[in-house]
């Protein structure tokens, strides 16, 4: 039983990262999963005050990464219209894009990097935004989802770490 923990615990990790980018994944929460699926092994567990902290923190994040790009296209002064546009792009160039067979660049880079500032910019035209605006909300959205982004692959890979590390141990 503690084999299949075990793999489960990497197919989790591996689920977490794509959701760290893929929108619809909660890919943080996802990565915790893994900590809680080796913590189950009967070789290895983890103290319950570093569950209770890694808990924390996932859920600080989960909460950060709906927080930080709103205030990053607010910031620099976008409306909703560029918000929604951003997360339609990012859709857009992650599964709309690779799905007609358009790949761009290493792996679709450009559809996960420019699908959300090219969406926003689009979404702030929509919505009566003038294009000097709209430029710098696109850039204002760009960042924030980069810095969610960033947050939520940071935590992965230190989760990840924790997993490799208590694997590896039990070996």
């Amino acid at each position: 039983m503690d084999y299949l923990l075990l793999i489960l615990a990497v197919v989790v990790i591996i689920v977490g990262f794509i959701g760290d980018i893929i929108p619809g994944i909660p890919g943080t929460p996802v990565s915790y999963l893994a900590l809680l699926l080796v913590h189950w092994t009967e070789r290895y567990s983890y103290s319950p005050q570093f569950l209770v902290i890694m808990g924390l923190v996932c859920v600080v994040i989960t909460i950060l990464d709906y927080v930080v790009p709103v205030w990053g296209t607010k910031k620099f002064g976008g409306t909703k219209a560029g918000a929604r546009g951003s997360t339609i792009g990012l859709i857009v160039g992650i599964l709309v894009l690779p799905a007609l067979g358009i790949v761009i660049g290493p792996f679709g880079i450009f559809g996960l990097l420019g699908g959300p500032f090219f969406g926003a910019y689009i979404g702030e035209k929509m919505g009566g935004t003038k294009d000097d605006r709209a430029w710098h909300s696109a850039f204002g959205s760009f960042i924030g989802f980069l810095s969610g982004t960033l947050m939520k692959v940071v935590y992965t890979l230190v989760v990840g770490y924790y997993v490799i590390r208590a694997i590896i141990a039990i070996f």
